[in-house]
């Protein structure tokens, strides 16, 4: 998904916060392989254990998303859906100052 789409522009917005509070990420990719549902970015921020699904204005998550995001709640990890990336800062800043 290129970075002029809707949800490719999301993305690049989430890299970029990513990046300026330093933390450690990667972007699985499926390309068919893998589990279904996996979110977009796998992050470690200060020590805690963060998933985001991208996803442009009005997008929704799919069921498997939903299961992922949900079983990683669960697990202790914190997932979120992004369709905003000053939105994430803002939550981030919010666990630099926790941490």
């Amino acid at each position: 998904m290129g970075a002029t789409t809707p949800e490719g522009l999301v993305k690049a917005g989430i890299k970029k916060v990513l990046n300026d509070m330093g933390a450690w990420y990667f972007m699985p990719t499926m390309a068919g392989y893998g589990r279904a549902g996996i979110p977009d970015f796998i992050v470690c921020l200060k020590g805690r254990f963060l998933a985001i699904e991208a996803k442009r204005p009005g997008g929704k998550t799919t069921a498997w998303q939903d299961r992922e995001l949900a079983a990683i709640q669960a697990a202790g990890g914190e997932a979120m859906v992004i369709n905003d990336p000053e939105t994430l800062r803002e939550m981030l800043a919010e666990i630099s100052h926790e941490g």
